[in-house]
């Protein structure tokens, strides 16, 4: 190939060759610069953005799950105070049953007792009717009027953590006063409507107990495993933004020697002129 010629500038080529590679790659590192990513979209890497994508969608997953849960434990925190309440008037009640049960009281001693007994049965039963959250309640089977068990998602597969209702209003609540003292004598024994009701309501506080526990602990997992997540999607896409800086500064330098190349090898082609002056 001719070397002088003005048809053919194999040195403006070459400059300018380098000069887009130089423009390229400075276009590269200002995107990582300005967005803090080495991997800013599939363009970049495919593959380690099309993991990224799946790690984000697990993180996003376990930030709502943690949501829900968070509304799991409102109603279970809701549901634990009104049983504290109630097995705190069973105590009460028991007290006012021991009286009851005693047959040397007259008639207006009973009385007295038996509406102290029955204000103190009311009392459970408000609390038991008032311990809903957002509408739900874990104090009642009927769905209808927001009861029933409540399946709340745990993770970012949707796994469902089940909280099973009991129903509150007949098996949490003791019978009305006894007439005399020989129902209220019976009822006091083991395996009477005191104890069968006391039982149940510490068989709820248990079980609420437990799945409160649990849920604290699900939350405080799904949280760790969020922060390694994202500290696995950091170490995949994420720039090193100091070696990132150091490139850019290089690259600027280079853009600006291939400008000067490249100007000097398109003024080339004027020197043959000189050829041609008598």
């Amino acid at each position: 190939m001719a070397m002088n010629s003005v048809n053919t500038n194999l040195g403006a080529m070459v400059a300018l060759q380098s000069l887009n590679k130089t423009n390229d790659a400075l276009s590269a590192t200002q995107k990582r610069v300005s967005t803090g990513l080495r991997v800013s979209d599939a363009k970049d890497d495919g593959a380690a953005y099309a993991v990224a994508q799946t790690v984000r969608a697990d993180v996003s997953g376990l930030t709502s799950a943690n949501e829900q849960l968070g509304g799991t434990k409102g109603i279970l925190d809701t549901t634990l105070s009104a049983l504290n309440k109630v097995s705190t008037s069973m105590s009460d009640i028991k007290a006012v049953m021991v009286k009851l049960a005693d047959d040397t009281i007259n008639a207006d001693q009973r009385a007295q007792y038996e509406t102290q007994y029955e204000a103190l049965r009311t009392q459970v039963q408000n609390y038991i009717t008032d311990a809903t959250y957002n509408g739900r309640t874990l104090l009642s089977t009927d769905t209808a009027s927001g009861g029933g068990d409540i399946n709340t998602t745990r993770n970012e597969q949707a796994t469902f953590y089940t909280l099973s209702a009991v129903d509150g209003a007949t098996d949490l609540v003791v019978a009305a006063a006894p007439a005399d003292a020989a129902t209220a004598q019976t009822a006091l024994q083991t395996g009477g409507d005191f104890e069968t009701v006391m039982n149940a309501i510490n068989d709820a506080l248990n079980v609420f107990g437990s799945d409160s526990n649990y849920i604290d602990k699900q939350i405080s997992y799904n949280n760790e495993k969020m922060d390694s997540l994202n500290s696995g999607l950091g170490a995949l896409v994420d720039a090193d933004l100091a070696k990132e800086s150091a490139k850019l500064q290089a690259l600027q330098i280079r853009q600006q020697l291939g400008t000067q190349s490249l100007s000097i090898a398109n003024q080339a082609p004027q020197a043959l002129m000189s050829l041609f002056k008598g």
